[in-house]
């Protein structure tokens, strides 16, 4: 969809979905949206066109005074999940959205974007390189070698990338299966996910959740992207200079562990350009499908646990205040003479 399709789904009823990767849109002026949108885009929405998710956002604002939001299509309300995620995160939005020309609403979307898919393009340049260091054999050289800048070598094209990018319940040690991947004669879809997702490499297929998105690979490349790219070997102390620390981010969301999955599969993969028409990689498939998951409130169990798991990978100091308290310790004993008080000028005051 172009912006102006987008300015005329001010006046439609019903806008199309904007949770696609729109345009490539030059936006000169500097603002702090481009930063914003920097940050929004790898831990709330990705793949996004911005334009249209902000004409289509007001737009339903306007519907939602008669209809709520429940009777709106699936995709609709994931999308308004999203409007409500960036007006939330940015003080003031709205207001501008509001008080604002369609032309006006068009160029915020299009700073938003500017910021994303910068900040997607930087992540793709350094990974490329990054990557190699990561998958390569302790103490060893990758054989035949792979080189940094040149990505037609890599995918089912070499034996460790193709080993990685393999998916999940095949076996690529099976030659028939491995050459029906190199040859393309067996099409993987983006909801096939690659068994590099899975610590060790090990996919259980009675226990599917088992080590998902807990890959060593995929650590490497968060803390790349968002505690700096010298905290990968070392204790988290760089996040004050990282991304992380820079938006004020202390935690693991969902969709930045589906945005680091999706550029390190790309890094491995032959493609040389990160595009939504690109049905070889079918990254938007993949990133859609891991949102899918991790969005389900039937999963919320083993999404609790695993955003756990990845605080105290990346951000320790924020995933210990959610540890349990060390019994008799000091401070559970502080805690507990402080239920008991409680308790005796409230008996219906119960311990947690």
């Amino acid at each position: 969809m172009t912006t102006e399709d987008a300015a005329s789904n001010i006046s439609n009823k019903r806008g199309s979905s904007a949770l696609q990767m729109g345009p490539q849109k030059k936006a000169s002026t500097s603002d702090p949206l481009v930063s914003h949108g920097r940050h929004f885009g790898r831990t709330v929405f990705a793949l996004c066109n911005y334009p249209s998710l902000l004409t289509n956002g007001i737009l339903r604002l306007e519907q939602m005074e008669d209809t709520p939001l429940e009777h709106f299509s699936s995709e609709e309300r994931r999308e308004h999940r999203v409007f409500e995620q960036l007006l939330d995160s940015y003080p003031g939005l709205l207001e501008r959205l509001k008080n604002g020309s369609e032309e006006n609403i068009l160029h915020i979307g299009e700073l938003i974007g500017k910021g994303a898919s910068g900040a997607r393009g930087d992540d793709t340049k350094t990974l490329k390189s990054a990557v190699l260091d990561w998958i390569s054999p302790k103490g060893e050289a990758i054989q035949p070698p792979l080189h940094r800048n040149s990505k037609i070598d890599r995918g089912f094209n070499h034996e460790l990338t193709g080993s990685l990018l393999c998916p999940a319940g095949l076996d690529w040690n099976d030659s028939q299966t491995k050459e029906n991947l190199r040859s393309g004669e067996l099409s993987v879809c983006g909801d096939q996910w690659p068994i590099f997702v899975y610590a060790h490499q090990t996919y259980d297929p009675d226990d599917p959740w088992c080590g998902l998105l807990r890959s060593r690979l995929l650590v490497s490349a968060y803390k790349h992207v968002f505690t700096s790219p010298s905290s990968v070997e070392k204790e988290p102390k760089a996040t004050r200079s990282g991304n992380a620390r820079l938006h004020g981010m202390n935690s693991a969301t969902i969709a930045s562990l589906a945005y680091i999955a999706t550029q390190v599969r790309f890094a491995l993969s032959s493609s040389s350009v990160f595009s939504r028409t690109d049905t070889a990689t079918d990254s938007e498939t993949f990133y859609h499908s891991l949102l899918d998951l991790l969005e389900d409130p039937d999963e919320s169990r083993e999404v609790d646990e695993l955003l756990m798991w990845w605080n105290r990978q990346v951000f320790p100091t924020s995933a210990a205040a959610k540890r349990p308290i060390t019994a008799n310790s000091a401070l559970s004993k502080i805690r507990q003479k402080r239920l008991a008080l409680k308790q005796i000028s409230n008996p219906n005051v119960v311990s947690s």
